[in-house]
């Protein structure tokens, strides 16, 4: 389904990055894993196997983007899918979140992926269009934003970058979507073992009473939205969380 086709992955190391790696290259795909722990790159090109390739980059540094998403599309030949993963999370109440940490989540987060979006979008261009997939959040839409507003304007932030590159870059044939997920990854993991309180009653919201696969859940969906079959699907946030969120 995805043969032929070039994927950039950032936080390509661990957790919902990895599934989504794993999976687009199941179904063909060449990956390139962009991080910033070469070893954990290296272990999940391991498991890929030929087809895949590692570049460590800092995502918050403007120059180590430009040079990543050169060095992918010399490697590979060009682009054709890129999926900004990566982020840091600022948690905690809003009297508790620091500056610093705020303006991380920024910069790894909707900066970053503008910066990625700009530095790939004439190679998918190039190749004649292309598929962008943004990670974003349900916490926006949480029934309690208690402890989450800082997160939550951070992944907002994605959401209205998803929507603008999708109306400015569909007449490139690159359509622009985000995805909101639950995934057991570990930062998820962690979180549970901190608040399990919390955790347990959050399980009760979901309809599937779930978080999903990393791989079989959050990756094959992504791997399909990517595809043929849904190529007249843009600009819209997909919620992958066994049904708990609303987002109107």
């Amino acid at each position: 389904m995805l043969a032929g086709k070039i994927a950039l992955v950032t936080g390509g190391g661990q957790g919902v990055g990895r599934g989504i790696a794993l999976a687009l290259a199941r179904r063909g795909a060449q990956i390139a894993l962009v991080g910033r722990t070469p070893a954990k790159l290296e272990a999940v090109a391991a498991e890929i196997g030929e087809h895949a390739a590692c570049f460590a980059a800092d995502i918050k540094d403007a120059a180590a983007v430009t040079a990543a998403v050169h060095a992918v599309a010399e490697h590979f030949g060009g682009i054709d899918i890129l999926v900004n993963n990566a982020q840091e999370v600022p948690l905690g109440p809003l009297l508790a979140v620091e500056d610093s940490a705020f303006e991380a989540g920024f910069a790894s987060g909707p900066l970053a992926s503008f910066r990625l979006m700009k530095a790939c979008h004439p190679w998918l261009r190039k190749r004649g269009g292309g598929t962008i997939i943004n990670l974003a959040s349900s916490a926006a839409v949480r029934w309690d934003m208690s402890g989450y507003g800082a997160y939550a304007a951070v992944k907002q932030a994605t959401r209205a970058l998803t929507r603008a590159a999708a109306a400015e870059w569909g007449p490139d044939n690159i359509r622009v979507l985000a995805i909101a997920p639950h995934a057991n990854s570990p930062g998820l993991q962690g979180w549970i073992d901190d608040n399990p309180e919390e955790a347990k009653a959050f399980f009760h919201t979901i309809p599937l009473r779930r978080v999903g696969d990393c791989e079989a859940d959050i990756g094959n969906a992504v791997a399909a939205l990517c595809g043929p079959d849904l190529a007249y699907l843009s600009g819209v946030t997909i919620p992958l969380d066994g049904g708990q969120a609303n987002f109107g």
